[in-house]
């Protein structure tokens, strides 16, 4: 898959800014210019996701990734309080405590080197099981086969990709090893998703339904999180669903299943590859590494040596790594779309039917608005640059009405981490940018384990 990987990312350099391709029954047409990304993105006629996505409703049914229509617009109403800033501050406890027990964790294992993908991968997804969900995951063995399962079905999907004749549900998952293979990996991930539902449930049914019932009272605003004769609670996505079920029987268990695979799936191994690239360039960069971790101690030091979402957000370098880091690893690579309707680009009209590719990666590294495209180089991120620059030139979250929703939750996670590591922590490369090879997949994921050295700082 690295020699597929590298196969499109050529085709965008040779054929920029645009190029059509034909398989036995598809055609698709793959766009790389802001000026057309923009014509596209911001068009509500043309936010329906490619055929493409219809590889994993078997695992993710028709939730908020893959809907679409009237379908989507009720969805995603109904999640946008989820990730409200009001919210995210209550996350932020989660969020930090984990970060917290990461650092406690790798600081017993002294000076070492680590595998960042493993270390990523198990904090975001505690935190969003935590948050989202509002549910403790414990079961190792769970997690595991959950974090196996998405593997297993990143490459499935890949391989169905590449053969037209496994588009069919019916012919890959009865007539492939594959299709077997993928069949086992559903079973893990749906068990998973569904325990995590049926513990919060039962925590509504011990105490009444008092946390939901909140949620149909016009006078309260659910972000205020209220909780009459109960300990205040962070408000979680998955109450607004199960609220939504028993209040008002706008969502079906299917609907809740839907989504809940949707946001467990991609609350976690998107923020975890982030996450392990991150790391990758920051260890690299010791230059940029001491800065950012000078802007910490400067933070903390502002509030008697402690770390909160205030001094979280105050560290404007961090974010502007962070962002450099998405831009060069984009968590996802790509966004399909269904083109509806006739759509007329810069210089090309797209015809109705078409499959509309926009290669992110590639994006991110056109020259001609990114000089140096593959140089780590976080100043391009400051106020000046980023407002000179054309606004569809940089997309790590997508943009448009279909953007992510949970972009800011992702942001808040990432500096959050990445403050505590660079705090507690000197990271030594042992691998270099250089030297990863990509493979296609859901996410932008490496195709061998990312190392690198982890030196706990003592401090009094």
């Amino acid at each position: 898959m690295t020699d597929l990987w590298t196969l499109v990312r050529n085709w965008d350099v040779k054929y920029y800014p645009i190029y059509k391709l034909w398989t036995t029954h598809w055609g698709a047409v793959f766009i790389t210019h802001p000026d057309d990304i923009e014509k596209t993105f911001s068009n509500m006629r043309h936010i329906k996701k490619s055929i493409i996505y219809s590889l994993l409703h078997k695992w993710l049914g028709f939730g908020l990734l893959t809907s679409d229509g009237e379908k989507w617009q009720k969805r995603r109403k109904m999640l946008t309080p989820a990730f409200h800033f009001n919210v995210l501050q209550k996350y932020f406890e989660s969020i930090f405590e984990n970060g917290e027990k990461t650092m406690e964790k790798l600081r017993l294992a002294g000076e070492a080197v680590h595998n960042v993908v493993d270390i990523a991968s198990i904090y975001t997804l505690n935190v969003i099981c935590e948050t989202a969900m509002g549910v403790k995951f414990t079961d190792e063995n769970a997690r595991n086969e959950y974090k196996d399962g998405i593997h297993t079905i990143g490459d499935c999907l890949v391989y169905r990709i590449q053969r037209p004749w496994f588009a069919p549900d019916f012919t890959f998952y009865n007539l492939s090893k594959k299709g077997r293979q993928c069949s086992k990996a559903l079973k893990s991930l749906h068990n998973f998703t569904r325990q995590i539902i049926q513990e919060r449930k039962e925590f509504h049914e011990k105490t009444n339904g008092h946390f939901l019932n909140e949620f149909t009272d016009s006078s309260i605003n659910p972000s205020d999180n209220v909780y009459h004769g109960y300990p205040k609670k962070r408000l979680a996505m998955l109450d607004l669903l199960i609220a939504a079920q028993r209040n008002g029987g706008l969502i079906d268990d299917a609907g809740i299943q839907e989504e809940v695979d949707t946001f467990t799936f991609e609350g976690h191994d998107t923020s975890a590859m982030a996450l392990s690239f991150i790391m990758l360039l920051i260890a690299e960069h010791t230059d940029v590494q001491e800065r950012i971790r000078n802007e910490i101690i400067r933070s903390r030091n502002e509030n008697n040596g402690r770390l909160g979402i205030v001094e979280i957000q105050r560290c404007s370098y961090l974010e502007m790594c962070i962002k450099e880091c998405l831009r060069l690893y984009p968590s996802v690579q790509f966004i399909s779309r269904s083109i509806e309707e006739d759509l007329q680009l810069t210089n090309y009209l797209v015809p109705k039917g078409t499959i509309l590719q926009v290669n992110i990666y590639s994006v991110h590294r056109d020259p001609n608005y990114w000089p140096e495209p593959d140089k780590f180089d976080p100043e391009r991120f400051t106020t000046d640059n980023c407002a000179s620059r054309h606004p569809f030139a940089y997309i790590p979250f997508s943009a448009g009405p279909r953007n992510c929703i949970g972009q800011k939750f992702a942001m808040l996670e990432l500096k959050t981490f990445m403050a505590e590591l660079v705090y507690n922590f000197h990271l030594i490369p042992i691998d270099t940018a250089a030297n990863i090879r990509l493979k296609l997949d859901m996410v932008v994921r490496p195709e061998n384990p990312i190392y690198v050295k982890l030196v706990p700082i003592e401090r009094r």
